[in-house]
């Protein structure tokens, strides 16, 4: 069977099959955090490779190994849910308090990235008040916390250009902004420390890869300006393209995550538990269509 669809228990369990899973196993990392991105759950019948109503099942099986690794907290990249064919502010949050109501039900820190779909029939705020984020993170479209004298920066590009919420659907998805106020608040978040800093976003930054501009943030070149500037990111966690992707630039690894709503049970699932040892490198344990990855700090 092929190793990427096979299932990896987590330490504790049964069985590993991926050397920096072994490694973990054998001696544990300064830091662990377990990730998820594009569950999408809707209700929904299949359209085309994307699979909305197994998308609870498929976070359960992702908990069901979080919980039995020493996880310091999990986080999901964005698009928790997505909207029916015929969109409605009522079933939509449905959908997402049945979802989210699953992803808190793990005993620890918990955290969200905003999607674009995730203001699909509602607004901003809708979506930040039926979900919780971990202690001071709570209702905040962006904020930093530090785990581990790691410090975590998570960005919110559902903007339009002028600024604007996504709210609701309307707005364009290939169009996705920081915004002003939101990169100041990033420049004094990555200035004035020296802890090492990952940042997780759900759009794309690397619009200087060979990736299309856009499924990428439209003023990523501003925004990686400022990270190559402060010397101390590691590395940036992205969602939104399904496939996944890497790219690396000026010390900075850009590794994104492949989408959990992809094909159906049960061969197919993306999740990964994320290990960062004490020299800051990265090694990510992949379970099903995700592949593992070694992000060497150079």
């Amino acid at each position: 069977m092929d190793r990427r669809i096979f299932l990896k228990k987590a330490c504790g369990g049964l069985l590993f099959l991926s050397a920096s899973s072994l490694i973990a196993c054998g001696d544990k990392k300064h830091l662990r955090f377990g990730v998820i991105t594009d569950l999408h759950y809707a209700g929904k019948a299949p359209r085309g490779t994307r699979y909305y109503n197994q998308s609870i099942e498929k976070l359960q099986m992702a908990l069901d190994v979080f919980k039995k690794a020493d996880l310091d907290f999990i986080i999901e990249l964005g698009d928790l849910k997505d909207q029916d064919d015929e969109p409605r502010k009522e079933t939509t949050l449905a959908h997402l308090d049945a979802v989210e109501n699953v992803f808190q039900s793990y005993p620890g820190p918990v955290y969200h990235v905003l999607g674009n779909h995730d203001m699909d029939s509602i607004s901003k705020t809708d979506f930040l008040s039926h979900i919780h984020n971990h202690g001071p993170a709570a209702h905040k479209p962006y904020y930093a916390f530090v785990n581990q004298g790691i410090k975590f920066i998570v960005l919110d590009a559902n903007n339009n250009e002028d600024g604007s919420d996504y709210d609701s659907g309307n707005f364009d998805w290939k169009k996705a902004y920081i915004t002003a106020p939101q990169k100041e608040w990033l420049k004094g978040e990555l200035t004035g420390h020296t802890y090492p800093v990952i940042v997780f976003v759900h759009q794309m930054l690397d619009s200087f890869s060979d990736i299309s501009p856009l499924l990428c943030v439209a003023n990523a070149e501003e925004i990686v300006d400022l990270l190559e500037e402060s010397g101390n990111v590691l590395a940036v966690f992205q969602g939104h393209h399904h496939p996944g992707h890497y790219s690396f630039r000026r010390g900075i690894h850009y590794w994104t995550m492949p989408g959990a709503i992809e094909e159906s049970l049960p061969e197919n699932n993306s999740f990964a538990i994320v290990d960062i040892d004490q020299d800051r490198n990265i090694y990510i344990d992949g379970y099903y269509n995700c592949q593992d990855k070694e992000l060497i700090r150079e």
